[in-house]
């Protein structure tokens, strides 16, 4: 599998964590020439901070 790209989400701030979700599916559906073949979700914190990142890996969908 070849891949084209990746895009990472990050946030650390609670709303922002809240939105991840509606900020992926956004990107998600602005770029329908990109099929997603994988993910990695990461999630890591010190004493005052919390943080998930969300990293997706796509192709370019071939036209058929």
């Amino acid at each position: 599998m070849l891949l084209s790209g990746a895009k990472v989400f990050s946030a650390t701030k609670a709303r922002e964590r809240e939105e991840l979700g509606e900020t992926v599916t956004r990107w998600i559906r602005e770029h329908p020439d990109l099929e997603i073949v994988d993910k990695i979700v990461t999630q890591s914190s010190d004493r005052e901070f919390h943080c998930l990142t969300l990293t997706l890996f796509y192709q370019t969908k071939r036209e058929n």
